[in-house]
C-alpha cells in the first residue's frame, strides 16, 4: 500500500508545537489537531500530485493543446466533488457528532443514507457526460482541437462519478469517527495507482487523454470497493481495523436523518458548486486572452491544489474535532478547537507558500515541454500571487471548519459565492475588456479567498454556529 510519510506528520506537530510553546496553542490540542489533519493533507498531496501529474503527462504528450482541452473538462468533472462533497460534508456533521455521544446506530444510518443519496444524485450526471461531452466542452471555447481532446476526456471521466462521490462518503465517515489515518491509506493508495496506470495508458498504450481519463475511473472504482469491504467488515487485509462497523443491509432511508444530510449538505454542495460553476465563465472569459493564458491558468490551478493541501487536513480535523465536542455539548472545548485550527493553518500556509514561491520557475516548468512556451512566463506570475491568496485561504477554511461540523453551512455557500460572483469573475472580466489586463486575472486570485476569509472569521466569532448545531445534535446527547 502507499507508504507512510513520517516526515510530514513530523513537520504538521513540529509546526504545531512552536505554536504551542509561543502559547497560541494549547499543547494537548495541538497533538491532536496535527495527528488528525496529517493524513488528510498527505492524501491531498497525492490526489493534487496525481492531478498536476495527469496535467504534466497530458502536456508532454500531447502539448498545450491537450492540457487546455482537459482544462476545458475540469469543471465539469468538479460537479462531482460539489455534489458528492456536499453530501459528505452532511456525512460528517452527523458523524461526528453521533460518534462522539456514542450513538452507533445513527451513526450507521447517516452512512447508509449518504451512500443513496450521493448515488441518485451522481447518476444522471455520468448519463449527461456520456450523451453531450462535445455539447458541453463547445460552451467554453470555440478551439476545435480543444474541443475533441476535451470531450473525449470528460465521456469517459464521467463514468467514474459516482465512485468519486462514494470514495468522499467512506473518507468522511472515518475523518469523523478519528481515524484520517486509514483514509489517508485508502485514498492515496488510489492516488498512486492512479499515475501508474496513466503512465501505462498515455504513453505504453499510447492512449492520449483517454488514457488520463480511464486511469481516473479505474482508480476510483478500486478505492470505493476498499471504503466499501472495510466499513461493511470493520476491517481491510493489508490495512487494518477501522473505527466502525456499518451494516450495508439495514435501513437506508429516514426521513429525519435525509432532512438533515439534505438540510447540512445542500449548502456545502453549493459552495463547492460555486467554484464548480465560476469556472466556466472565468475559462470562457480567459479563452478570449488566448490559450497560453488559458494553459497557464490550468497549470497554476494544479500548482494551487498542491498549496492548498494543508486546508484540507485542517479542515476536517476541525469539523471532526469540533463537532465531536458539540455531540458532547461542550462548546467551550468546540470554540478552543476552532479558534486554535485557524492558527495552526495559517502559520502551515505561510511556510508552504514561502518554499512555492522560492521554487516557481522549476514548478512550472515541470509541466511543459518547452521552456520557452508563451505560457511560462505567465503562469510564474500567476504562482506567485497564488502564493500570496493561499495565506488567506487558512483563514477561510479554518474558519469554515467548526461552521461545517455545527450544520451552520449557509455562510459559508454564501461567502464562496460573494468572493467568486461578485468579486473574482468580475475582475477577470474587466481585465479582459479593458487596459487592467492580466492584472485583473491577479487581482481575482486574491479576491477569491480575501472575501471568504473575511465573512467566514467574522461568522465564526459570532458564536452564532454553537447555537445552530443543537438542533443536529443526537437525540442521545440532547437526552442526557
Amino acid at each position: 500500500m502507499f507508504p507512510v510519510p513520517n516526515p510530514v506528520r513530523l513537520l504538521i506537530l513540529g509546526i504545531g508545537l512552536a505554536l504551542a510553546r509561543v502559547g497560541l496553542l494549547d499543547r494537548e490540542r495541538a497533538v491532536r489537531i496535527a495527528d488528525l489533519s496529517w493524513p488528510r493533507i498527505v492524501t491531498g498531496i497525492a490526489r493534487m500530485s496525481k492531478n498536476a501529474v495527469d496535467v504534466a503527462m497530458v502536456g508532454i504528450a500531447s502539448g498545450t493543446v491537450a492540457i487546455t482541452g482537459v482544462g476545458f473538462a475540469g469543471p465539469y468533472w468538479g460537479l462531482a466533488f460539489a455534489l458528492g462533497g456536499g453530501i459528505a460534508g452532511g456525512t460528517i456533521a452527523l458523524v461526528s457528532q453521533r460518534f462522539g455521544a456514542d450513538a452507533m446506530d445513527e451513526l450507521g444510518l447517516a452512512v447508509r443514507s449518504s451512500a443513496l443519496l450521493t448515488v441518485v444524485a451522481t447518476l444522471p450526471v455520468t448519463a449527461v457526460f456520456w450523451l453531450f461531452p462535445t455539447e458541453l466542452i463547445s460552451v467554453l471555447s470555440s478551439d476545435q482541437g480543444a474541443i475533441e481532446l476535451g470531450a473525449a476526456y470528460l465521456r469517459i471521466v464521467g463514468l467514474g462519478v459516482p465512485f468519486a462521490g462514494l470514495n468522499l462518503i467512506g473518507s468522511r465517515v472515518l475523518v469523523g469517527t478519528d481515524d484520517a489515518y486509514t483514509a489517508m491509506i485508502l485514498r492515496a493508495s488510489g492516488a498512486v495507482i492512479n499515475i501508474a496506470l496513466n503512465a501505462v495508458l498515455i504513453f505504453g498504450l499510447d492512449l492520449g487523454v483517454e488514457g488520463a481519463a480511464l486511469g481516473t475511473v479505474l482508480s476510483n472504482v478500486v478505492v470505493t470497493g476498499a471504503f466499501a469491504l472495510g466499513l461493511s467488515r470493520g476491517s481491510l487485509p493489508g490495512v487494518g481495523a477501522f473505527p466502525v462497523v456499518v451494516d450495508p443491509f439495514g435501513p437506508f432511508l429516514d426521513t429525519e436523518t435525509i432532512r438533515d444530510l439534505v438540510k447540512i449538505g445542500v449548502p456545502v454542495m453549493g459552495r463547492s458548486l460555486v467554484w464548480t460553476a465560476a469556472e466556466f465563465p472565468m475559462l470562457a472569459i480567459l479563452d478570449s486572452f488566448g490559450p497560453d493564458v488559458v494553459a497557464a491558468f490550468v497549470i497554476v490551478r494544479r500548482i494551487w491544489g498542491l498549496m492548498n493541501t494543508p486546508g484540507w487536513g485542517f479542515g476536517l480535523a476541525s469539523s471532526s474535532l469540533v463537532g465531536q465536542a458539540l455531540g458532547k455539548d461542550d462548546e467551550r472545548t468546540a470554540e478552543a478547537y476552532g479558534n486554535e485550527v485557524i492558527r495552526y493553518a495559517v502559520a502551515t500556509y505561510l511556510i508552504s507558500a514561502a518554499l512555492v514561491a522560492v521554487f516557481a520557475r522549476p514548478i512550472v516548468l515541470g509541466f511543459v515541454d518547452d521552456p520557452a512556451a508563451p505560457a511560462v512566463p505567465i503562469a510564474i506570475d500567476l504562482v506567485y500571487v497564488a502564493c500570496l491568496a493561499v495565506i488567506l485561504q487558512g483563514v477561510s477554511g479554518g474558519s469554515a471548519g467548526p461552521l461545517d461540523a455545527s450544520g451552520d453551512t449557509r455562510w459559508t455557500f454564501g461567502s464562496q459565492f460573494v468572493g467568486m460572483f461578485l468579486g473574482s469573475i468580475p475582475l477577470i472580466y474587466i481585465g479582459s475588456v479593458t487596459s487592467l489586463g492580466l492584472t485583473g486575472l491577479y487581482l481575482a486570485f486574491l479576491a477569491e479567498t480575501t472575501i471568504p476569509a473575511v465573512l467566514n472569521y467574522y461568522r465564526f466569532k459570532t458564536g452564532t454556529w454553537k447555537a445552530v448545531s443543537r438542533s443536529y445534535r443526537p437525540k442521545t446527547a440532547a437526552d442526557d
